[in-house]
């Protein structure tokens, strides 16, 4: 469910008109829910309880510091994956007992910053990291504390470039080295074992990966008990997946997932923690554009919109489907007209859809991309010189922008002519 409903209409964020916003700050925009994130986020509360557990919101799939502050000041912890996301939490207000550091490249100079800062837990990837991690904390009198990424070899069913828990993926240690690899960690002077980390992938619409990963997670937690380890907390990823088409049947809820935990790793006595990312913000969030042309060809239409591949990447990188409707509804019993809906950046692979049925469009209409708050701002990027667009946050009948487009002006002073030319 989302906050994104016509009334008199018009196709409105919670109580604000999203033509109103364009008006104000131009398209194109990302838009996104108060009232959504905080539904979503709340779900997860309750499939979790009464289980002891953190939700760590995945920084990755939306990074706004407005977003970050709205879920951390709910209680959420965060999830981060670079240095950057990290200051990024700690700006927003969330405290570093509530911030998890995943990702399989920690540099040194990461790690020292987050030692710094307070870090809830860094979730190691590898041996090297391991061992590049006991050394810097000890060098600082600490002892970081750790969980291992367990790589389960278990087959996601997603998209081939969002599976991570297989086990020619680069995340994790392969699960039959565990033992090995926990051992090696109780030795070192600077780390303090804490736990198990497990994530297997992205937009996942089954509940059986899940279980089978999540077993295999209850398995290892009792092998290495028996072995000495402090197991006390279990990070088990994020991963569950958003209905993008609406005519699909939906994928599982968070209830039936937080089923999934209660009962395979429930009777652990663990803290469990969570990583959603697309869940929490994939349908809290729309992309708005203008149509510039109605261009028609030889054999179909064109919708030529003012946003482009780099304001979302996912259909020309992933090849996704995001359902694309009027800001202003259709008179009932219009009947469709079939275009490609494409971007104006100077490559073919600007194409956001082909032969989609839509309402009949004309220059100066505006149109929607649902689904589009999980890695549609954060994925962008500058190229063709198209500066990044706004990012807008709307509360009831309140709207902000929370990051302005930049100026022509802004972009070309970033660079710097060489002293010699």
């Amino acid at each position: 469910m989302d906050h994104f409903l016509y009334r008199d209409g018009r196709l409105h964020a919670e109580d604000v008109a999203i033509s109103d916003i364009a008006a104000s700050v131009g398209t194109p925009f990302y838009v996104y829910s108060t009232a959504t994130l905080a539904r979503h986020y709340r779900l997860f509360e309750d499939a979790l309880s009464p289980l002891p557990h953190l939700i760590c919101f995945a920084m990755k799939s939306l990074g706004n510091l407005s977003v970050a502050k709205t879920l951390g000041d709910m209680g959420a912890g965060a999830d981060v994956v670079s240095v950057g996301e990290y200051l990024k939490a700690r700006a927003a207000g969330i405290p570093g007992d509530r911030i998890v550091f995943s990702g399989i490249g920690k540099t040194g100079a990461e790690m020292r910053t987050a030692l710094e800062g307070g870090i809830r837990q860094f979730n190691v990837e590898s041996e090297p990291e391991l061992e590049v991690l006991s050394e810097i904390a000890a060098s600082m009198g600490l002892r970081a504390p750790i969980t291992i990424r367990i790589n389960p070899d278990v087959d996601a069913r997603t998209h081939e470039k969002i599976a991570t828990g297989k086990k020619e993926n680069k995340f994790g240690i392969p699960i039959g080295r565990a033992s090995e690899v926990y051992a090696r960690a109780a030795a070192l002077p600077g780390v303090e074992v804490v736990g198990i980390d497990v994530h297997i992938g992205s937009q996942l619409t089954e509940l059986e990966p899940f279980e089978q990963a999540f077993q295999k997670v209850a398995d290892l937690t009792r092998r290495l008990r028996e072995e000495g380890h402090g197991i006390r907390r279990l990070d088990l990823g994020g991963g569950l997946g958003i209905p993008y088409e609406r005519s699909n049947s939906a994928p599982p809820l968070p209830f039936d997932y937080g089923g999934v935990i209660k009962r395979t790793v429930g009777d652990l006595g663990c803290e469990i923690e969570v990583e959603p990312g697309r869940l929490i913000s994939g349908n809290a969030g729309l992309m708005v554009a203008g149509v510039i042309y109605v261009k028609s060809g030889e054999e179909r239409d064109f919708l030529i919109l003012d946003a482009a591949m780099n304001d979302l990447i996912r259909p020309a990188m992933y090849g996704a489907h995001h359902d694309i409707v009027p800001v202003v509804e259709p008179a009932p019993g219009t009947m469709p007209h079939v275009y490609d809906i494409v971007g104006p950046v100077c490559e073919t692979g600007d194409t956001f859809a082909k032969q989609r049925p839509m309402p009949p469009a004309r220059a100066g209409d505006l149109v929607a991309f649902r689904s589009a708050g999980a890695y549609g701002a954060v994925m962008s990027s500058e190229y063709n010189m198209r500066p990044l667009i706004p990012e807008v946050l709307v509360n009831g009948d309140q709207f902000a922008v929370i990051r302005a487009r930049p100026s022509y002006d802004e972009m070309i002073n970033r660079d710097s002519i060489a002293p010699w030319l």
